[in-house]
């Protein structure tokens, strides 16, 4: 995905127990982003999820 910079909101697929949710990305790696969930039951919290979790993008901040 290349349109993923810092401060852009992705939709997170659902995935093992998790459901899908909104995640501010801080930064782009090479296989996965850094951030925050901003919904869910993790909302709040640092996360750094694979890229092939990534369902779409959301907006920017």
């Amino acid at each position: 995905m290349t349109d993923l910079t810092p401060g852009t909101v992705v939709v997170i697929r659902a995935f093992d127990d998790v459901p899908e949710h909104l995640f501010m990305v801080d930064t782009v790696e090479e296989d996965r982003v850094t951030g925050e969930a901003l919904t869910g039951p993790f909302a709040g919290s640092y996360g750094e999820p694979p890229l092939d979790l990534i369902k779409g993008i959301a907006g920017k901040d």
